[in-house]
């Protein structure tokens, strides 16, 4: 079947192929958090994107793949993305990462402080690291270019189909999320961009690209 990224919290796992990789996209929790692996064709290294709840089936994940897991980010601090961090971490002996400025927020301390302009190896594949603040202050996304030349982009909570992540809680600046998204992303990346976000469905950059003023103007 053709990946859709249309997956239900108990659901079983929406893949694709990617060719030098493999990526699984799976929703856990009565939030629809999504948790995504992705796995190296050439060397068998695996990277899970957010650990959010529910280890045994994170876990599970992982043995959809290789079976190993040797990376773990997180994308930000908020405790719906982090519930089976500990324990996923603790299982599996992966390496963690997280933003440097959401680091000390989490129940683990990340191994690896991420910053603007960072990368993470995943066997043959490189994974850039960019910096959205506002949703919080040390949101990360994930950027891997397949060799056809598509970028696929782990977002968190900080982009979304028809929307940047919430800005409506005390820290959290629309301002700023918008200016990096903007900046960062749909100035940086082309309109077949992939993007894969912290809920719900996915989108591509091109989808999203001519509602940017719509969202300036609403302020979310």
């Amino acid at each position: 079947m053709a990946y859709t990224g249309d997956v239900t919290p108990g659901g079983p796992s929406d893949v694709r192929d990617l060719g030098a990789a493999t990526l699984r996209k799976m929703s856990v929790s009565d939030m629809h958090n999504n948790v995504y692996l992705l796995t190296c064709t050439a060397t068998g290294e695996q990277l899970l994107v957010d650990a959010a709840d529910d280890a045994e089936r994170c876990l599970a994940l992982v043995r959809e793949g290789t079976g190993r897991l040797d990376h773990l980010v997180t994308t930000h601090q908020h405790w719906d993305h982090v519930r089976a961090l500990p324990e996923v971490a603790r299982e599996t002996g992966a390496r963690t990462y997280a933003g440097a400025d959401d680091a000390d927020a989490l129940p683990l301390a990340p191994d690896v402080r991420l910053r603007q302009g960072d990368t993470v190896a995943v066997g043959e594949l490189t994974l850039d690291v960019v910096h959205l603040r506002g949703h919080t202050p040390g949101s990360v996304a994930l950027s891997w270019t397949a060799p056809d030349g598509v970028t696929h982009l782990f977002t968190g909570d900080s982009l979304f189909p028809g929307g940047v992540g919430n800005t409506k809680q005390p820290g959290q600046s629309f301002e700023d999320l918008y200016r990096d998204v903007t900046d960062r992303v749909f100035d940086v990346y082309d309109d077949d961009t992939w993007f894969y976000p912290g809920h719900g469905g996915d989108s591509t950059i091109g989808t999203e690209r001519p509602h940017l003023e719509e969202w300036r103007e609403r302020g979310w």
